[in-house]
This record gives structure tokens, sequence and C-alpha cells, in this order.
């Protein structure tokens, strides 16, 4: 009875964060949801398959140290999990164990700190990608206007350039989102954790847009999302995703000079949009309202020279500074005081 009552209140915790808590008390996205409850459906795979212990005998005691641990290590053994990849799972079971342990100290306790004893994987830094001006400009004018579907992937990617939005919150636009004005037209983000923004558009985007809702003939709907796929009426990222691969593929075969990273995403267009605004002098802290960041530190990530640009200012500094006649064929080796077996590396 006691092991009963103890799996009863596993699931009945893990039930109510997962679809009550994380939405309506921390106010975290669809995509964090849907992360976190990827990890539950993990976590109960490896305790049926490895453990065998089916999913309503899970008690928070069997959740100890050597359990958790076997977890993490399976999913990175069997899983092909990532660190970065593990690393989320385990902030998974870092937020459940928390809220277990607020909720119920007696029965959690002992889950929270085995899953304290568990250390996150140090992660490479890896090199953040974004698009050169000239890029921008090509890839805008990629898909055109010669069907609804150009149309609609024309006026996307020149407003998630325009307002350097999560591929999320483009998905999550409505009709009632957009302020238009004769200027100034803004349009309201809800970004992570709830969070919104207000972000103006430049005016030529602003009549795309208006122009595209009215062909859609959603103008007097104000709950409509504002983009849609063939198959959604309300767009998912992996949409957005496919859509850039789409026009990359089609950019680089069209400019081979150009386009040279191999990983190219949705993101990369915020990061572009953030990287451009700090080179025309936009202050940090705007951008970081702008960008809608929770912390600066987030938007310093913006103050690092992308790679061509360091080259460029490099190139330009050996020009200009480094002692040219060092490797001058005027200098004549012979009136060197250096002996011949002492020259060269």
């Amino acid at each position: 009875m006691r092991k009963a009552k103890t799996s009863s209140l596993f699931l009945k915790h893990l039930e109510y964060y997962v679809n009550t808590y994380m939405t309506e008390a921390r106010g975290l996205s669809i995509n964090t949801v849907s992360s976190y409850k990827t990890t539950f459906k993990l976590l109960i795979k490896y305790m049926y398959t490895v453990k065998n212990i089916p999913a309503d005998e899970i008690t928070f005691d069997n959740l100890d140290v050597d359990t958790l641990s076997g977890f993490i290590s399976w999913l990175e053994t069997e899983r092909n999990c990532s660190a970065s990849t593990r690393n989320q799972r385990l902030a998974a079971l870092y937020s459940f164990s928390e809220y277990a342990q607020n909720h119920d100290f007696d029965a959690a306790s002992a889950f929270r700190s085995a899953v304290l004893r568990i250390p996150s994987k140090k992660v490479l830094k890896k090199r953040r990608i974004g698009f050169t001006r000239e890029e921008v400009k090509i890839l805008l004018a990629l898909p055109g206007y010669k069907s609804e579907i150009a149309l609609r992937d024309t006026v996307l990617l020149s407003l998630m350039y325009s307002t350097g939005a999560r591929a999320q919150e483009i998905c999550d636009l409505k009709v009632r989102s957009v302020n238009f004005r004769t200027t100034d037209t803004t349009i309201d983000i809800v970004g992570k954790g709830a969070k919104a923004r207000r972000v103006r558009i430049p005016d030529h985007c602003s009549v795309m847009l208006k122009k595209y809702i009215r062909h859609r003939g959603i103008d007097a709907d104000p709950d409509r999302h504002i983009f849609s796929s063939q198959t959604h009426e309300h767009m998912t990222i992996s949409c957005i995703g496919e859509i850039y691969k789409k026009y990359i593929r089609i950019a680089k075969e069209y400019n081979p000079e150009l386009f040279k990273e191999d990983r190219y995403s949705p993101h990369s267009m915020r990061h572009t949009t953030g990287q451009h605004m700090l080179e025309a002098g936009v202050p940090l802290m705007v951008i970081k309202a702008f960008l809608g960041h929770a912390s600066v530190q987030t938007t310093q990530i913006y103050a690092e020279s992308p790679q061509a640009t360091v080259d460029k200012h490099v190139r330009e500094w050996n020009k200009k500074n480094f002692p040219q006649t060092l490797y001058s064929d005027k200098v004549d080796p012979e009136k060197s005081n250096i002996p011949d077996f002492l020259k060269g590396r």
C-alpha cells in the first residue's frame, strides 16, 4: 500500500507539473514544455526497458542518484544525445525536482538531493552563425511574389530580419498583434516566459505585411494567425526551418562565393539582426529590449565580431602596420650577421 501511495504521488505531481504548473505558473514556452515532456517520456522508457519498472510503479524513492546517473549515461550512449541535449534533459529534472520538493518535501526531498548531485557537462561554445548584409538582400529577394507561398515567404523572411524575432514568436503572431499606422507600425511579440515587447518595423515591411494579411482575407479576424502552412493554420517552427533550408540551398547554388556556412538556421537571422544593429551603433541596452533578452549578458554576444570582420581588419592591419621590409627581396642575406645554419625556422 505504501508503494502505491508513493507512486501515485509521483505521477500526480508530474502530471500537474507538465500540464499546468509549467504554463500557468511559470509561463514557459510551448517548446520548453515539449522538451520537458520528452525528458520524462525518456525517463519512463528508461525505467521500463532498463530497470523493468513500469510507469505506474515509479516512485520518488526509485529515482536515486545511481538510477538518475544511469539514465543520463543512457541518453548519451543509447540515444546519442549531445552534451547540450544531455544538459537540457538534466535541467528538466532539476526543475521538476525543485517543484516536487516544494510541494511534497517528505516524498521528494531525496529525489531532489539525487538530482543535485549530477553535474552538468561542459559544452564547447559554438560560433554563432549569421548573414552578411549582401546575403540578407539576396535571401529576402529570393521568394518573390508570383504565388501565395512565395508572398508568404517574402513577408516572413523580411519580418524576421526587421524584428529579430524568434521562430516561435513569428509562428505565434496573430492579426491583433500588429498595430498598423501610416508610419511607425508596431508589432506586439510575446517571447520566452510570456514576456511581451513592442517593436517597430520599417514602413516598407509594414506595407508588405498589410497586403499579405488582406490577400489572405484575415484582416477582419484578429485571432487568426498571420502565417500558416499548407497543413497547419498555425505555422510550426519546423515549417520555418524548411523555408530557410529551401532558400539557403537556392542562394548557395546561385551565389557559391557567399553563404559559406554549413549550419544556417532561422535563429541565424535573429543573430544577424542583433549584429547589424550593433554595427549600426545601436546601444546594447536598446538591442536587449528590442530582442527581448532577459539579460544584457546575452546581448553582449553580438559584441563579438564575426569572423569576416575580424579577417578584414587583420588584413588591413597587416598591410598598414607590419614591417614589409622583413620579407623584402631587397634584403641581402649575405650581409646578415646571422650564420646560415641559424636562418629560417
